[in-house]
């Protein structure tokens, strides 16, 4: 009866160019669904970073964790398509049950939604995680649960004399997942710059996670228009089930005849003859070969996921001035997908076509193991920029070490011992470098003033010598102990003037700084920006400095400040943390192996998932192949966990050399 309906299905569908119209429908729908679902992605371990407060280390691990759940969740979708709704039904309903996950997670970044306070932060911060988790939640059901069906349900639109037009569709269907990548990639980081919010004015979240949840709408309503013109077949029973039942009574059954007495069979799965016919076995050899195949490819995604994390944090600590653009560090996920779009068709087109002249056999799995050395080979050109970037960031002090500097605010030249360390410091000038220490330490100010200091672990520290009616005494600041977030500049202000003051830096205020008394940090992005000072009696002080990416500075306003026109002659800087010197250029080698990789590697596999399944079990194998990114998610899970070793550039030898045991 399936047969039938496809046959008919077949007969009505139009095709241009040999191809059927159906197919523009599938391709236009991924493009949305991708758009959606790496735009979300490309923003996401930042907005874990950034708006949830979770460290580097919790927001790589929810954020593999998710990926890795995306990627269990196709078995799911396939044996719903497989044995009950098919595979156009499932893609609907998941589709709708997506659709709502991306709105609810638009609405968990709603700043203003728990700020009953105004201050622009959340007053119940678990409000947003439990939006958070349960939009993703709904997120990875309906992406993973629709994978497996929408290229399964592509490859259904061809007739069996199609084998030439289908591989060419699998290779259009990987360009508009990526170029949906690309252009999502490139937007929804450009939305979240934006500013937004009733109360207070913050990164657009919700903008950058809106437009995404649009288009997830508009990939639904694509695809059900497509409707009339599909080939749609009809679920067989539950396969899946059925499968293993076999295999379960194919071991049971060997197992029970053991001894040598029972003449051996040519399979083991052939020890399942007498309860299940020949047909049925021979489709579980078939799948069983290519999972087999599987069992190394887990690597590859375990490597290729890490753009989305730890590529991203390496470009934070990167300069991304390009000179006509300024590259965001998110934005260079973008360089995967560009690439993608350059390489395919060079590939099908140049490549392939050269090395069959060449009389070189490369097979599908000869394909898959160039693509995994090559991922393999990225992270090696990945530890070689960490390499490079190393040197130039700060020393962070350990768990049992506290760091220290000094700023003099009197008016003269003071010479300062701070345990075993004696410099001078002139007037209002502050010191450029941090002393370590591992235990309290006296600090003693032109012989005179003799103080014992005693610091936090693991801070870094500023103190300040001030002082009053002739008596020096030290005032201490906590500073930042990491890189700002995002390449951004934490700047702040210590106030040396005799009167309160107000200082302004575009949109944001460091509120009013009382005398001899520290700001907040403020993060100014890359470039020139204008900074507004005003005492209580109003008068302003304009002044600019050019800043680059991932910098941090203190700015010394000191007794002698006078307001007019060259107000900031006064002002001196001490810098905290020096800014990124290495650039973001420098990643492009690591991406171009990476992508090189995912080219010979992805569209290949997706092509040998369906070819080589039988035809009830299209999308079980494809949910097959997508389970092996999910295992690469966990691989990386639990790397991460067991590792011990504390620098990056150890960890991409780490991940280099698995790839190859």
């Amino acid at each position: 009866m399936a047969d039938t309906e496809k046959k008919k299905s077949q007969k009505r569908s139009v095709t241009v160019f040999s191809y059927p119209i159906s197919i523009f429908f599938i391709v236009v729908n991924e493009f949305c669904e991708r758009f959606s679902y790496y735009g979300m992605r490309a923003i996401l371990v930042l907005y874990f970073k950034n708006f949830l407060r979770w460290d580097e280390n919790f927001s790589t691990t929810i954020y593999h964790t998710f990926a890795a759940f995306c990627y269990l969740t196709p078995i799911l979708g396939a044996i719903i398509a497989d044995s009950w709704l098919g595979k156009f039904k499932t893609i609907i309903y998941l589709s709708i049950v997506y659709a709502v996950g991306q709105v609810i997670l638009a609405v968990s970044s709603i700043h203003d939604i728990t700020d009953g306070n105004k201050d622009g932060e959340p007053d119940t911060m678990a409000v947003h995680i439990a939006l958070s988790m349960v939009g993703l939640l709904l997120i990875a059901l309906g992406t993973g649960g629709i994978k497996p069906c929408v290229a399964a349900f592509g490859g259904d639109q061809f007739n069996e004399d199609q084998e030439k037009q289908r591989g060419t569709f699998f290779s259009i269907f990987y360009l508009s997942i990526n170029a949906g990548s690309l252009l999502s990639t490139i937007i929804t980081p450009i939305l979240k710059a934006q500013t937004c919010g009733i109360h207070t004015q913050q990164d657009c979240y919700p903008l950058a996670f809106g437009v995404p949840a649009a288009l997830m709408v508009v990939a639904l309503i694509v695809f059900i228009i497509g409707s009339p013109m599909y080939n749609k077949t009809a679920p067989s029973g539950n396969i899946l089930v059925k499968v293993c039942k076999c295999i379960f009574f194919a071991v049971k059954n060997r197992f029970q005849h053991r001894s040598s007495k029972y003449p051996r069979r040519e399979h083991w799965m052939d020890w399942a003859e007498e309860k299940y016919d020949k047909l049925l076995i021979a489709q579980v050899k078939m799948v069983l070969k290519v999972l087999f195949l599987y069992i190394p490819l887990p690597m590859f995604w375990a490597l290729f996921e890490q753009q989305g994390s730890r590529w991203t944090f390496q470009a934070t600590t990167m300069d991304g001035n390009f000179g006509l653009i300024v590259i965001q560090p998110e934005h260079m996920q973008t360089v995967n997908p560009i690439l993608i779009l350059i390489m395919v068709p060079v590939v099908d087109i140049i490549v392939y076509p050269l090395i069959a002249k060449c009389k070189i056999n490369f097979t599908p799995l000869r394909k898959i193991t160039v693509g995994m050395f090559l991922a393999a080979l990225a992270f090696v050109a990945a530890a070689l920029v960490q390499l490079q970037i190393d040197p130039t960031l700060p020393s962070f002090p350990s768990s049992t070490e506290q760091q220290a500097k000094f700023i003099n605010m009197v008016n003269r030249p003071i010479n300062i011992v701070a345990g075993n360390n004696n410099f001078t410091l002139r007037a209002f000038e502050g010191g450029q470098d941090y002393f370590t220490y591992t235990e309290p330490f006296n600090l003693t100010i032109d012989s005179v003033s003799n103080e014992a200091i005693s610091l936090t672990d693991g801070t870094r520290n500023t103190i300040v010598i001030v002082e009053e009616e002739s008596f020096m005494s030290s005032i201490r600041f906590n500073d930042i102990a990491k890189k700002p977030d995002k390449g951004a500049n934490a700047i702040r202000f210590f106030n040396g003037f005799r009167s309160t003051l107000d200082i302004k830096v575009g949109q944001q205020e460091y509120g009013n700084i009382t005398a001899n008394n520290m700001s907040i940090y403020v993060d100014v992005p890359h470039g020139i920006p204008k900074f507004i000072i005003k005492n209580i009696d109003g008068s302003p002080c304009i002044f600019s400095r050019n800043f680059s990416f991932g910098s941090s500075y203190t700015f010394i306003i000191p007794p002698v400040f006078a307001f007019g026109e060259n107000c900031e002659q006064h002002i001196t800087e001490v810098e905290d943390i020096k800014p990124n010197t290495f650039h973001m250029a420098w990643q492009i080698p690591q991406y171009f192996l990476m992508t090189s990789g995912e080219v010979v590697f992805s569209v290949t596999g997706l092509e040998f998932s369906y070819s080589q399944a039988p035809s009830n079990m299209k999308a079980v194998l494809q949910a097959g192949w997508l389970l092996s990114v999910a295992v690469g998610n966990i691989i990386v899970l639990i790397v991460a966990g067991v590792s011990t070793i504390p620098a990056q550039v150890n960890g991409c030898f780490l991940f280099f050399f698995l790839t190859f045991m």
